[in-house]
């Protein structure tokens, strides 16, 4: 009988040098539903889909706080469908937006004073003494800048010696922030939005790379929809698998320190995400989509 593919066949990584996990995680942020379309996901639905992922050997889960949408937050499912945790999860969650109840998305950031209050909340949703990653996530979707994150990574370097975090993230940084919050605490990982069709941040992920910092992209399937790339298709011809399997299988082979979190509120589309694991490009293949953007 051939044995189905599971998260851990693209290996292994070592957040913050302790926490090891799968290089193939899920990402959290689709599981409510999607509020942009006022589409509302089926609680049980959402519910299996948790439970499935893990069955699949995911043992990093991304979420977020703000990740809601009507009466489901992405927290709540996390901690509905698998609490009390299984032994090696590693949950990861950030701070930084504002979303209220009534917005599709976040509209605003959190000040420095702020970030504590939000980081408990995120404890007692997930139901944990302990966040194993937090990142502080400046900015919305403009691009991002170079201005002082320093005070509000402070913050959370605060709460890491209090015990509340054990390793701490940046997200949506440039090189300079990343430098800045490095000068303050360990790093031990950034997400940037990336992926092989929208490979701008390839500096930062050089750095990532020598310095042994993980490298977690959000929206590593284009985002709003999957890329229209004729090269991409090909690639995913030559192996019978999907336009999704080849992006993901593609960011896997750029560094060692690349995890993957594709998130879905399809269950059909988490077994496609979770067998990219096992996808394995040829150079051809990796010389096709380092063309591709």
């Amino acid at each position: 009988m051939t044995r189905q593919i599971d998260a851990t066949a693209a290996g292994h990584w070592t957040l913050g040098g302790d926490l090891r996990v799968a290089r193939m995680g899920f990402g959290a942020m689709r599981l409510p539903g999607d509020p942009r379309a006022g589409r509302l996901n089926d609680r049980d639905t959402a519910l299996k889909i948790v439970r499935r992922a893990v069955e699949l050997g995911v043992d990093h889960i991304d979420t977020a706080a703000f990740y809601f949408h009507g009466d489901l937050s992405a927290n709540e499912l996390i901690r509905a469908a698998l609490h009390p945790y299984p032994d090696g999860l590693v949950i990861a969650t950030k701070v930084g937006p504002y979303r209220g109840p009534g917005d599709a998305m976040p509209t605003g950031e959190l000040a420095a004073g702020d970030l504590r209050a939000e980081v408990e909340r995120n404890l007692r949703e997930l139901g944990r003494d302990q966040l194993d990653l937090v990142y502080l996530r400046p900015g919305l979707l403009e691009p991002p800048g170079d201005e002082s994150i320093g005070e509000r990574f402070a913050v959370l370097a605060e709460l890491r010696e209090r015990g509340l975090i054990r390793h701490l993230g940046v997200s949506h940084v440039s090189a300079a922030q990343l430098a800045e919050a490095r000068r303050i605490a360990p790093v031990a990982a950034v997400q940037n939005r990336f992926d092989v069709t929208m490979p701008a941040d390839t500096a930062l992920l050089d750095v990532c790379t020598r310095e042994k910092i993980a490298f977690v992209p959000y929206f590593p399937l284009g985002g709003f929809g999957l890329p229209d790339d004729d090269r991409v298709r090909r690639v995913a011809a030559r192996h019978g698998a999907t336009t999704a399997q080849v992006l993901l299988a593609g960011l896997l082979a750029l560094s060692p320190v690349m995890l993957a979190i594709p998130g879905t509120s399809d269950p059909a589309h988490l077994e496609e995400n979770i067998a990219a694991a096992g996808l394995r490009l040829t150079d051809e293949d990796l010389a096709d989509l380092s063309a591709v953007g």
